[in-house]
């Protein structure tokens, strides 16, 4: 059985919809929560398969309210990369993922949207990345790709909101897996929240069962690409 370390910035921000995913392929996730007393980042990859970078709400990777925790983030971030393990990030976890790969992060506002992304890469995800699918935003700062990486899915505005880097490395700027609860917990638990919030909070409720069915096809095709199940004998 294989055994992810997920990191998570804020109480609120986690896995979401895809525990239920990873429990049913016997995939484990261990939590790693920097923002409690008395805990710490791991200082290798060693005792995992794979690394997931969550979201951080309203925390920055360059503006704002900074991670506290972002430069041993990123030691560890470019140790799987270093050992070839897959590496997952989501919101500003694409950020620290892109900037551990050589890339960076640029200044953007605290934001909350949803939009329907655009697959550019026919073949993305084994061809398991939906044409199109919704994606709710809700995060500071922005990821710059490397020269490396690839956009595998594009907003209205064409800026990738999926993209790949290497073969088994994988940024979503949106959660994949988001549940409306999940925003409702960080508006609560942190003062600053986007303009129109409420509006968008509405949005998503609305197509909380769409982004539950898009999510299987991902699923499928992101521990496909990751090789995060074992092989039957």
């Amino acid at each position: 059985m294989k055994t992810l370390c997920v990191l998570q910035h804020v109480e609120a921000e986690y896995l979401g919809l895809l525990e239920d995913h990873f429990e049913a392929r016997n995939i484990r996730f261990r939590y790693c929560r920097p923002f409690t007393p008395g805990a710490s980042i791991p200082t290798s990859a060693e005792e995992y398969d794979g690394l997931i970078l969550l979201g951080a709400g309203p925390k920055g990777i360059v503006s704002g309210d900074l991670i506290p925790s972002l430069g041993a983030e990123l030691r560890l971030t470019r140790d799987f990369l270093d050992r070839g393990l897959p590496v997952i990030g989501i919101g500003i976890g694409a950020c620290i993922l892109t900037t551990a790969a050589g890339g960076g992060a640029e200044e953007a506002p605290m934001r909350f949207t949803l939009d329907y992304a655009r697959r550019v890469v026919p073949d993305a995800l084994n061809g398991h990345l939906p044409q199109t699918f919704p994606v709710a935003v809700y995060m500071r700062d922005r990821p710059v790709l490397p020269g490396t990486a690839r956009a595998l899915a594009v907003n209205q505005h064409d800026e990738p909101v999926v993209f790949q880097l290497r073969n088994n490395c994988f940024g979503f700027v949106g959660h994949p897996g988001i549940k409306s609860a999940l925003i409702e917990d960080l508006i609560m638990e942190f003062e600053e929240a986007p303009d129109g919030t409420a509006e968008t909070l509405a949005d998503l409720r609305a197509v909380q069962g769409e982004i539950a069915a898009n999510l299987g096809p991902i699923m499928v095709g992101l521990i496909q690409v990751t090789d995060l199940m074992e092989q039957s004998a």
